[in-house]
């Protein structure tokens, strides 16, 4: 059967270009959608043509289904590949590209819409005999209820949205008094991320690992399992990191497991890519939900199975059966998905936008794929999910692929925002992580000693200060390099820039410089002794002086000796700050103090700013009111994610800035507190 002359790519990032690569590859004239954010995006110039849908927020461009329709009709699209997110998991989209003459790249709406309510799968499920979490399912919402069924179920709870996942409209109550204001956020949350704030209830179950099955089905009576995967590694209940199969199972559970994902996928007549998951605690295991599209890991099952599950998709799209008989009896070695995010896991994981000044991926490989959206010099916008890329690896075994996990991780840099690269990094040496000790927890039970390593060798002590001393160096380099770019372009004819005997130039013998950390808390006087020609005597704050020899600075890069070691550290400079990464670790100084003052005393005076681009979605205090250390003050909602800033310290509110509703953008001035 033939497959579809032409394919419309209704999605953005690397699942857009993951798709179009596959396309490609059979032959499949591509079309690709963008907003105004996107309109120089890596998905839309790899397509064979693109179409404009409209401005940057979702709403008004992958959100909006007649556009997108109207995008394949003009272009003579056959088919529509959704992807992942935005329009992946809408039954009434599905329906509407049948309409309208296009195949729809994925399972049947009915099936979409069954699996896409919570409470409605959890039905089905129980009927299909796969086990489930105790919780409340149902269809009264009174606050009432709610409290009587979670007391029925026991404390600690978990609060879920019904319509949708990703972690969004999700609260963990341990107590009844915790209750309430759980509902509200959680609501709001629901209603602004899905349109719908239908609520359910689950038991928490404390320490259990989320583990998934991959399942595939064509309309040929083919329903398969292709192994499963551990996704336990979360941040805020969004996964950060992935391997298959998922490790430390027992072959009669894992059997067990594959079955109850078949029968869930049999139980609504499903076709194309699913996944089921499942949390798995105590010796057993229970559905949490099925999510009717690719996932975002599923590189680590195409790892050790071979299979494109896009180009599988497409088929069996198209009407072929699935090639079961290529498939391996058992999984080809290991494999790890790591998800590097713009965002900042000292704050919380606040997500980060921004431009990516320097961007560097290790190379490509057959056992390490790089899945990404974007290139250098690209926008993190606050519009969409701050993903940068995937990092997935294979090994023969775990333990070679978490060797080839850690030594890629290494090779990540990213300047010109905050990333969670550290932080994969030291998860990928933890000693529980790499026994496999791992469960859905494993991030905050473990943060302490996570944190304790983002600060690698070879500087483990006074990093901050010797971060400094480095930034210090690379500036006078810049300064001295441009003085001698400056006086190489003279025209005085007896310059002695032009002397061909080897001088140098006067280069300062002493050079001091003051720097502030970024958000003006601490300051760094920096000392920079010339010994020899490219070897100095750099000192910053209290820190030991550094012996930095054989020093230059080019392609980026600032590489010397330091210690008897050849270090480099990337550095990104702006006008107004210099941003270094050092063993993986992103150091920002700003480089002008004095223009900085008042900002810095603006943070010292109390000033509560917003942690990131956003919209208040609750202002909880008034206007001179007093308020305790810790106490909740406004919400921010940033990627239809919820952030709620609590007071440093107990004070008196004045000088509040804003209201529910209003857009704010990072370091904005909210409220102070006196």
């Amino acid at each position: 059967m033939a497959l579809f002359e032409s394919v419309l790519v209704a999605n953005r990032g690397e699942i857009a270009v993951r798709v179009l690569r596959t396309a490609r590859r059979l032959g499949i004239r591509s079309i690709a959608v963008y907003s105004d954010a996107d309109r120089d995006a890596l998905h839309v110039q790899m397509a064979d043509e693109a179409v404009h849908l409209g401005a940057a927020p979702a709403r008004d461009s992958y959100l909006n289904v007649a556009r997108v329709l109207e995008a394949a009709r003009s272009t003579g699209a056959a088919a529509v590949h959704p992807g992942y997110g935005f329009l992946s998991e809408n039954a009434a989209f599905a329906e509407a590209c049948a309409g309208s003459g296009l195949r729809f790249i994925g399972p049947p709406p009915a099936a979409i819409r069954a699996m896409g309510s919570k409470s409605e799968s959890k039905r089905i499920m129980a009927a299909a005999g796969v086990p489930l979490v105790p919780g409340y399912h149902g269809a009264e919402q009174s606050d009432g209820l709610l409290a009587t069924e979670a007391a029925r179920i026991g404390w600690p709870v978990l609060v879920k949205a019904s319509a949708g996942g990703g972690g969004k409209g999700m609260r963990i109550v341990r107590d009844a008094g915790e209750l309430a204001a759980a509902l509200v956020g959680a609501r709001r949350e629901a209603q602004s991320a899905f349109g719908d704030a239908t609520l359910l209830l689950e038991k928490y179950l404390d320490r259990p690992r989320h583990v998934e099955v991959q399942v595939f089905a064509d309309r040929h009576g083919h329903c398969i399992a292709l192994f499963d995967r551990d996704c336990s590694l979360q941040r805020r209940h969004q996964k950060i990191i992935e391997e298959a199969p998922a490790p430390g199972l027992s072959e009669a559970l894992r059997s067990r497991m594959a079955a109850a994902a078949v029968a869930a996928a049999r139980a609504v007549s499903y076709e194309g890519a699913g996944t089921v998951e499942f949390l798995v605690a105590g010796g057993e295991f229970y559905f949490i939900e099925m999510n009717t599209r690719l996932q975002v890991e599923h590189p680590v099952t195409e790892m050790i199975t071979g299979v494109d599950l896009v180009e599988w998709q497409l088929r069996v799209a198209a009407g072929e059966a699935m090639p079961v008989q290529d498939l391996p009896p058992q999984p080809l070695g290991h494999a790890f998905e790591a998800r590097l995010y713009a965002e900042d896991p000292a704050r919380d994981f606040l997500p980060a936008s921004g431009r990516l000044q320097h961007l560097r991926m290790p190379p490509p490989s057959e056992r390490c794929r790089i899945d990404s959206g974007v290139r250098e010099g690209d926008v993190i916008s606050v519009h969409y999910d701050p993903m940068i890329a995937k990092i997935i690896v294979r090994g023969g075994d775990r333990d070679a692929a978490l060797t080839a996990l850690r030594a890629a991780l290494a090779q990540v840099e990213v300047a010109g925002l905050a990333t969670n690269t550290a932080l994969l990094a030291a998860i990928a040496g933890n000693d529980d992580f790499a026994q496999a000790r791992i469960e859905t927890g494993f991030i905050g039970n473990h943060q302490a000693a996570l944190a304790g390593q983002y600060v690698p060798a070879p500087w483990p002590d006074q990093a901050a200060q010797r971060s400094a001393a480095m930034a210090g160096l690379a500036l006078h380099l810049a300064a001295v390099r441009q003085r001698q770019h400056d006086a190489d372009r003279s025209t005085h004819p007896h310059s002695p820039w032009h002397a061909a005997d080897g001088w140098r130039g006067p280069l300062p013998r002493l050079t001091t410089l003051r720097l502030l950390a970024e958000g003006g808390t601490e300051a760094a006087d920096v000392t920079i002794s010339l010994l020899s020609d490219r070897d100095f005597d750099v000192q910053a704050g209290g820190a030991a002086p550094l012996i930095v020899r054989e020093a230059s600075l080019h392609d980026g890069a600032l590489e010397a000796l330091i210690g008897g070691r050849r270090e480099r550290v990337v550095v990104c400079a702006g006008e107004m700050f210099i941003e270094l990464l050092i063993c993986g670790l992103r150091w920002r100084w700003q480089r002008d103090p004095a223009a900085q003052g008042a900002g810095s005393e603006a943070a010292v005076g109390g000033a509560i700013r917003s942690p990131m681009p956003g919209t208040v979605v609750e202002v909880i205090v008034s206007e001179g009111q007093e308020v305790l250390r810790g106490a909740p003050l406004l919400v921010v909602e940033a990627m239809k994610m919820e952030h709620t800033l609590r007071a440093p310290a107990d004070g008196v509110v004045r000088g509040l800035r804003c209201n529910a509703g209003d857009r704010v953008s990072e370091s904005d001035d909210l409220l102070t507190l006196e």
